[in-house]
């Protein structure tokens, strides 16, 4: 599937080697150029740590549409986001009662032009912008780290 395929509705699965079920789910990585590039992270809501807007591919959207939508619920956050995604992921997504899914992340860069006064999840994150190895190191998954130190080599500030 490409970055421009709708991606389907809901939870998107696929079998993982092992036979467990793999949750597709895709990313905004926040990006912008003042003196140096920034990024920006995004507490998550439960246990507080530092993350990229992400959520499930949405009916009717691409996926990086459905990326942009997450950046603006949950950062306020509105730019040109590129259609093809830059890297992936994965995760152990933590569900009630315990339980875990494995989940594999599209992320698509977002080249961030304004943040909204007010927005959807304003009450239950925080935000950060911070340089790209500051945001490496405060990445709550060594991959996302990895995928950012990446990002800002191609990027080149």
């Amino acid at each position: 599937m490409t970055a421009g395929d709708s991606g389907g509705s809901g939870k998107a699965k696929k079998q993982a080697d092992g036979g467990k079920a793999v949750r597709r789910q895709v990313a905004a990585l926040p990006w912008r150029v003042t003196d140096r590039l920034e990024i920006m992270l995004v507490s998550s809501r439960e246990t507080r740590r530092w993350i990229i807007p992400k959520g499930w591919p949405m009916a009717g959207r691409s996926l990086s549409a459905a990326a942009a939508v997450e950046a603006l619920e949950e950062a306020g956050l509105l730019g040109v986001i590129d259609e093809a995604s830059f890297g992936r992921f994965s995760y152990d997504k933590r569900l009630s009662q315990g339980k875990t899914a494995l989940c594999e992340v599209d992320v698509f860069p977002l080249r961030v032009i304004r943040q909204r006064a007010d927005w959807l999840e304003k009450n239950q994150r925080e935000t950060c912008w911070m340089s790209a190895e500051t945001a490496a190191e405060r990445a709550s998954d060594p991959a996302l780290a990895a995928l950012i130190l990446e990002f800002a080599r191609t990027v080149g500030t």
